[in-house]
């Protein structure tokens, strides 16, 4: 990915820097070739060069960019479950996810973790991003996901004839589980996602205090993916689901819905972060009535919700990390509102707006395995910062509108906002 040449001077702004330390008045930020060289007190600043590009941040705030770390770049304005694997052909829902990423790079996520992608398009995603052949975030791909015959991502009955291949690789047993992870190490993923538990979007068969894994399928994935230095992860609700995937070893948790103190006890031991996504499941209960989600669904993602919320609360009190991100890309939970996420946990969960922007900043980056490279403005990091007018600390709302956004810069460049050539306008609501 292209980085800037040159001197960079980022000014008149309150400094956020990411660590969840207090913002610094009248911050700035220098970087020479494309990585941050200070970020501090402008009393302190080096002196820069005439020529330096000079980005006014106009009073408002510098901080990192955004990380979302659960991005579904093949999902789009999906409205069942079917339309995941069936809806379109591979070549346009290609195309979808190169929009999908230019659209998340303009809403301020420099970087983005894919939660699941239809066939390995994020694989190859990540590669068109790298050379500068698409705008996005920096990208660490999974290609397609795990899950048991029978559990939450096999719906296709068996009289279509058409399986699940391009979606989800399904399993019975051990040796098919590691057989699935090897053909996602051709593939060439970094991640490999799973499904150990059901959710509410499925209540008949496969609801969120249901299993869709066995220990021991999940244990032959941990154990072929870390062999090819891959990570694993899983979308676990049901308590049991969260025990299991900690036991197996998973590098990270999606949800991790209805944690009890056994399960938090080994979270915290083990070190691994947790992505909530919980805004997925406020949308789905205010918008999911005019998109024919039936009352038992709905209730189910109200359980889902109020279990996720305290379990969250938990976790961040408890000292254990948290990511943010998920599920974008449904018809009630668009692309492009990713910033809601983050109004959700100050709003309605009561993490403070500091709390909020480290789970999103320093633990999205640490959760890609990146934290020396970005997260945070400090000195040798790259140069990945979102200017922003007005006070983000006192207002974390402002991150949904990118009409605020003076400059989204990845690696010292402008690649959107304001100070863009082109800067994308407003998306309706």
């Amino acid at each position: 990915m292209q980085t800037a040449t040159g001197a960079l001077l980022i000014s008149n702004g309150r400094l956020i820097d990411g660590t969840g330390a207090a913002p610094v008045n009248d911050g700035v930020v220098v970087a020479r070739e494309g990585r941050i060289v200070y970020a501090g007190p402008k009393h302190a600043a080096p002196p820069v060069p005439p020529d330096a590009n000079r980005v006014d941040a106009r009073g408002g705030s510098i901080m990192p960019g955004l990380v979302e770390a659960h991005f579904h770049p093949t999902y789009f304005n999906v409205a069942a479950l079917e339309d995941l694997d069936i809806k379109y052909p591979v070549e346009y829902v290609t195309l979808l996810a190169a929009a999908n990423a230019k659209l998340a790079l303009e809403c301020g996520y420099t970087a983005a973790r894919s939660g699941g992608s239809l066939f390995n398009i994020d694989v190859w995603l990540k590669k068109a991003i790298e050379h500068d052949l698409t705008p996005g975030p920096r990208l660490a791909a999974s290609g397609r996901e795990i899950c048991g015959v029978g559990g939450l991502m096999d719906w296709n009955p068996d009289f279509r004839k058409i399986g699940m291949d391009g979606l989800v690789l399904l399993i019975n047993g051990a040796d098919e589980a590691r057989a699935a992870v090897r053909k996602l190490v051709k593939d060439g993923v970094e991640w490999i996602k799973t499904y150990p538990t059901g959710d509410a979007a499925s209540p008949d068969t496969n609801d969120h205090h249901t299993l869709c894994m066995t220990f021991e399928e999940m244990h032959a994935c941990v154990g072929a993916a870390h062999n090819h230095g891959l990570k694993v992860t899983g979308h676990c609700r049901a308590t049991e689901g969260i025990k299991n995937a900690l036991r197996a070893g998973y590098d990270a948790l999606e949800h991790a819905t209805f944690i009890d103190d056994e399960s938090l006890e080994l979270l915290l031991q083990r070190g691994t972060p947790v992505v909530p996504a919980l805004q997925f499941e406020w949308a789905s209960i205010e918008r999911g009535p005019e998109f024919g989600m039936s009352q038992r669904i709905i209730d189910g993602h109200k359980e889902t919700l109020e279990g996720g919320a305290e379990s969250a609360r938990r976790i961040l009190r408890a000292g254990g990390r948290l990511g943010m991100g998920g599920d974008y890309g449904f018809a009630w939970n668009p692309h492009g509102d990713y910033a809601r996420e983050l109004s959700f946990f100050v709003d309605q969960v009561g993490f403070s707006v500091l709390e909020t922007l480290t789970c999103a900043t320093k633990t999205g980056a640490e959760i890609m395995g990146r934290a020396d490279e970005f997260g945070t403005l400090a000195p040798g990091k790259l140069a990945d910062v979102l200017v922003v007018e007005g006070d983000v600390a006192n207002n974390i709302r402002l991150l949904e509108d990118r009409s605020r956004f003076v400059a989204v810069i990845q690696g010292g460049v402008i690649k959107a906002g304001q100070l863009a050539s082109n800067p994308p306008a407003q998306r309706e609501r």
